[in-house]
């Protein structure tokens, strides 16, 4: 038997990044605040990320590494909460940190420090949080929304969606957010996984035997590229440059890898001048691991000493080691991405405070809204960002 609803000022559907910060904003400014969850505990994606050190922001956040219907729609909140923003929170807390490639920051220690720092900013008297509980019904009337969790239920006149996206099913991810927009009448852009691997089938499942070897690429999927490693799997290619570029990728599209980005179209040719001898499998294993050298060149079908083969052949080689063509079959999907693609249209959002617009008081934040981030970082920020803006709102 529900009780009679208990009166709150907002209530935050999710306490994961996007959540926790919009729910700390909040309680600081006077609010009270509920905040729910289905898990046992706040911020279980933050506390499997960056291999549980939390890659929590990327110094290089910028809104052209975001995709969205609306590729502005993201400037607003990343420009009013910034990395450095988060970075002189943490600093705050006297969390050490240190920067990997590419701008990318993780904590020294544990992703748990992160979860306790947004756990500690939320002030005990404003936020109530409530776990293991599931939501069975969201009900809105009069400019009030009453939300049925478990055995209780409360009402508020805001209510934030921030429940995520499908990725990462086993941590308990599924598609409510978009439910609950529909509910209330908001389009939804077709979810999809991304940073996410690519598989391969028909005549490309050879690539599967090199399971384990990686190289440095560059990968591209129409005019985006990306320049980073790449790993062939037991079931087609990851790694970083793929990862990245799975975002991009749609059914149908060719995948094109670099294998030898350092290298100018004619360097077989000119190689072939300094040592005729030298064979054309030594020539590119000094750039490529063996196993992928000759999975290539058995690809070519070309072999033998430099010397004995026609520039033009040598040419077409470098062309196709430069711009081999991968036709991915599909991507290991939720199970695997790192985050999901699309999501509640930017379309019926302010940008400024990511309110509904035809629906006052309704919010959506973080991962279930369609901004999706480049890997190393940029979704958290975007978690923080929208929850501030947001936060500062409600």
């Amino acid at each position: 038997m529900t009780k009679s609803p208990t009166s709150y000022d907002a209530i935050i559907l999710g306490a994961g990044g996007a959540g926790l910060m919009c729910a700390a904003v909040a309680g600081q400014r006077g609010r009270k605040v509920l905040l729910i969850d289905h898990a046992d505990q706040p911020g279980k994606k933050i506390l499997i990320s960056g291999g549980g050190r939390c890659n929590f922001t990327n110094i290089h956040t910028a809104p052209d590494r975001y995709l969205s219907a609306n590729r502005h729609f993201a400037k607003s909140a990343l420009s009013r909460y910034t990395a450095q923003d988060f970075i002189a929170l943490v600093n705050g807390y006297d969390i050490a940190w240190h920067e990997k490639t590419l701008g990318q920051l993780f904590c020294d220690g544990s992703a748990k420090q992160i979860v306790a720092m947004l756990m500690d900013e939320c002030p005990d008297d404003r936020v109530t949080l409530s776990l293991g509980q599931s939501v069975s019904d969201i009900r809105h009337s009069d400019g009030t929304y009453q939300v049925d969790y478990g055995s209780e239920a409360a009402t508020a006149p805001a209510l934030v969606i921030a429940t995520g996206g499908p990725s990462i099913p086993k941590m308990g991810a599924t598609s409510f957010a978009y439910d609950i927009a529909r509910q209330f009448g908001l389009k939804v852009v077709e979810p999809r996984p991304a940073l996410v691997p690519l598989t391969l089938g028909g005549e490309e499942t050879l690539f599967r035997s090199l399971s384990g070897v990686s190289a440095p690429i560059v990968a591209s999927c129409g005019k985006t590229t990306f320049r980073e490693a790449a790993l062939f799997t037991h079931k087609g290619l990851s790694g970083p440059a793929i990862l990245q570029i799975s975002s991009y990728w749609r059914h149908g599209d060719p995948v094109g890898v670099d294998f030898l980005p350092d290298l100018k179209p004619d360097w077989l040719t000119k190689l072939k001048r300094e040592a005729p001898r030298l064979t054309l499998s030594r020539a590119v294993n000094a750039h490529l691991p063996a196993r992928l050298s000759e999975t290539l060149l058995e690809r070519i079908a070309l072999s033998g000493d430099l010397g004995n083969l026609a520039d033009r052949k040598l040419e077409e080689a470098s062309r196709r080691l430069s711009n081999w063509r991968f036709m991915p079959n599909g991507t290991e999907g939720y199970a695997k991405a790192e985050v999901t693609a699309g999501g509640i249209s930017t379309g019926e959002l302010s940008s400024k405070n990511m309110e509904a617009r035809q629906m006052p008081g309704l919010y959506a934040i973080g991962e279930a809204v369609d901004v999706t981030g480049w890997l190393g970082g940029y979704n958290f920020q975007w978690a923080w960002a929208s929850g501030h803006a947001a936060g500062e709102a409600i």
